[in-house]
């Protein structure tokens, strides 16, 4: 079996090992597709601040399955991971939220991940193809984390949302955001990735270096500001300054992450009774949603995927000067 590691930051090498075993509870996979994620580049770059090397990157998964005791499964149905697993026995679970849990291992991040031939998790943690294509499969992962925003922010049909960071995750909300009926406003510093927004069902786009960003969402709000907010940049610059854009009465949602402090005016969101809030993973149930949409092709998978590249050329793609990984919307590694 190959598998590609992440042996330090910058650097990528590929090793062989033998097909993992699964044990009880655990169901053994053969990878068809592996979606790249910012986390990984993050990690790759040595920015990931939940992070130990050696890793073996990749979250986002469409596999096969071979064998394990999954209830209802059968040797080559194809499947996807829901990729954050826990015992299941701290508050947040006994909460209902899985997904931020205080012994939370993340596949790729916390273990080593999927961009490998073959790998091993845990039986509960699949969800079966019902129809969809490894390239649906593949984008459930990323989806889900904009349908969980979108759950946690409560979206409110014919609402003003303002979405910051028009990136795969970002373009996953605002997507997500326009098929429950919000009116979505999207800042980004890249008028390509301000396209494919426009492409997704956002009613207006704004380039972030304009000198008059405000401005424009006040006329674009009658005056009232976004009353629903995402960040999905991971920028801290961009996610300080986006506190001014809250309407009275909204509710910020940062899905981005990044490693340093926030600051804000405590006075100004003060009197706004603003929410301000952290999506963090997803859960089974916005796994279940994002399959649904793109089953009903509400969500249609060829207006993410942007690049294609096989595994053995992965390695190579991450340490181009030229920077792909930050080009288009979603890059995909294929394995068959």
């Amino acid at each position: 079996m190959k598998k590609l590691i992440c042996a330090e930051p910058g650097k990528l090498v590929y090793a062989e090992d033998e097909i993992p075993q699964p044990g009880v509870g655990e169901s053994l996979l053969r990878v068809r597709r592996v979606g790249i994620c910012g986390t990984d580049i993050h990690a790759f770059a040595g920015r990931q601040p939940f992070f130990t090397y050696p890793r073996v990157l990749g979250h986002e998964v469409a596999a096969d399955y071979v064998e394990g005791d999954a209830p209802g499964f059968t040797a080559g149905d194809k499947v996807t991971v829901v990729p954050y697993f826990t015992e299941g026995k701290d508050i947040a679970s006994r909460m209902g939220k899985p997904n931020c849990t205080t012994d939370m291992r993340v596949l790729g991040v916390h273990i080593d991940g999927a961009m490998a031939e073959y790998i091993v998790v845990p039986s509960q943690a699949l969800r079966k193809a019902n129809e969809l294509d490894y390239d649906d499969l593949v984008l459930v992962e990323p989806l889900a984390i904009g349908a969980h925003g979108l759950q946690r922010g409560g979206i409110i049909p014919g609402e003003f949302v303002l979405v910051l960071g028009a990136g795969p995750i970002g373009l996953g909300i605002i997507a997500l955001a326009h098929i429950a009926g919000g009116r979505v406003i999207v800042l980004d510093v890249d008028a390509a990735r301000l396209q494919y927004a426009k492409d997704l069902g956002a009613e207006h786009v704004i380039p972030a270096t304009d000198s008059d960003v405000y401005q424009q969402i006040e006329a674009l709000t009658h005056g009232d500001m976004p009353t629903l907010l995402f960040d999905a940049t991971g920028n801290t610059a961009a996610i300080n300054n986006a506190f001014q854009y809250m309407a009275h009465g909204a509710r910020y949602v940062l899905v981005g992450l990044q490693k340093e402090e926030i600051h804000f005016s405590h006075p100004e969101f003060h009197k706004r009774e603003g929410t301000l809030m952290s999506s963090r993973n997803a859960l089974a149930g916005d796994f279940e949603y994002v399959m649904s949409c793109l089953k009903e092709k509400s969500l249609d998978s060829n207006q993410f995927i942007t690049r294609r590249v096989r595994f053995s050329e992965a390695a190579d793609l991450f340490s181009d000067e030229k920077r792909p990984l930050l080009s288009g919307i979603k890059t995909v590694i294929e394995f068959d």
